[in-house]
């Protein structure tokens, strides 16, 4: 009997992970009735990352009430993921995300990570053992200051006041003053590699999606390098600028710094916890995908993941993606043998969003098809 494992990353904007993995097993069902089809829907460390986790180990979420937004005036109600263990799952995205804010609100220099301190707090109130950050998605480039500050850090500029929320306060910072509280275990999941400044940092690489324009990236890079200088020298934080310290805003570096964080890769981290591993054991093939597949895509994102697991397990790696930017002989060298575009040729990216499940159900009978030869 043929198994194939399913392993998808969201479509952004268009099909969660679960809701990918539904439409490509009925379809396969339905082609190939004897096929064992398994469904581990997956993420990055980014936004649906705590909706997978939940949902493949069968937690719960947790509510939290009047929690702060990406800017400091806005309230919302913001959840949680509780997972077996006493095992809590924060995601930034839900109380500091981007898609809260409409576009003529993004402004990095005013948005705070505050909200997500208070869920952590919150899962630690909870009797939380170990907490998961997954960090992507975010408003901000405040380096996790604002959520550090929710709890009970406090940072004081030259004359001893607190420093406004957000990245303009930045570099005002002269004091770092450590809290009593103290968290448990925290790992923060990357969605990405970038460094905390630089060419490939926070505020160059994602300052501008964030709202930030020349001058306001350039503030932001100046307050990012400035904290990090002022964390080894107050805090003893050897200034290591690590690949994903520059993740979520500077929040990599933050969780570091403030909560002792060890920065773990989203998409290995998932992986782990929902047990892909021992899924692939006897598996034949693994079709994953998102939606679109780029070189970005092999950068410690889903699909690469995948790829490098399933190759270690000898098992075959197919990919559906909406849209397919990757040259075949790269798929080869990143062990994909087979790739099918769901997104028509001719067709615009917003009619393809608008037809994501009929797209996906199409492209995944053209390779049970190939599957099958």
């Amino acid at each position: 009997m043929v198994k194939i494992v399913l392993a998808f990353d969201s479509f952004k904007g268009s099909l969660s992970a679960k809701t990918a993995c539904r439409v490509v097993a009925d379809k396969l069902r339905a082609l190939q009735p004897a096929w064992h089809i398994e469904s581990v829907p997956l993420a990055d460390g980014g936004e649906g990352t705590a909706a997978a986790l939940v949902e493949n180990c069968r937690g719960q979420w947790r509510v939290v009430k009047g929690v702060t937004g990406p800017l400091p005036k806005m309230r919302l109600g913001a959840s949680f993921g509780w997972l077996p263990g006493d095992i809590a799952v924060v995601e930034m995205a839900h109380a500091s995300g981007l898609t809260l804010l409409e576009k003529a609100q993004r402004n990095p220099l005013l948005t705070t990570s505050y909200g997500t301190g208070q869920l952590l707090a919150a899962a630690a109130e909870a009797g939380a053992k170990r907490i998961i950050l997954t960090l992507g998605g975010s408003a901000t480039v405040d380096a996790g200051t604002g959520a550090a500050c929710a709890l009970g850090w406090r940072f004081l500029d030259a004359d001893g006041r607190e420093v406004p929320l957000g990245g303009a306060g930045l570099r005002q910072i002269a004091q770092l003053q450590r809290p009593k509280m103290n968290l448990p275990p925290v790992e923060a999941w990357c969605d990405v590699r970038n460094p905390l400044w630089g060419r490939e940092g926070a505020a160059r690489v994602y300052g501008p999606q964030k709202g930030a324009d020349e001058a306001m990236v350039a503030e932001l890079e100046g307050g990012l390098q400035h904290l990090a200088e002022l964390a080894e020298r107050q805090l003893g934080l050897p200034l290591l600028d690590l690949p994903g310290d520059g993740a979520a805003g500077g929040f990599g570096f933050g969780a570091r710094a403030f909560f002792g964080a060890l920065l773990i890769p989203g998409a290995q981290g998932v992986m782990e916890v929902v047990g892909l591993k021992e899924a692939l054991s006897d598996a034949d093939w693994v079709i994953t995908g998102e939606g679109c597949l780029d070189e970005q895509s092999l950068q410690g994102k889903v699909v690469g993941e995948v790829a490098r697991l399933a190759r270690s397990r000898s098992v075959r790696v197919a990919v559906l993606a909406g849209r397919l930017l990757l040259e075949p002989v790269r798929c080869r060298e990143a062990g994909i043998a087979l790739c099918e575009q769901s997104m028509a040729s001719g067709m615009s990216t917003e009619q393809a969003m608008g037809q994501a499940e009929s797209l996906l159900a199409a492209a995944a009978q053209r390779l049970a098809k190939r599957l099958a030869e």
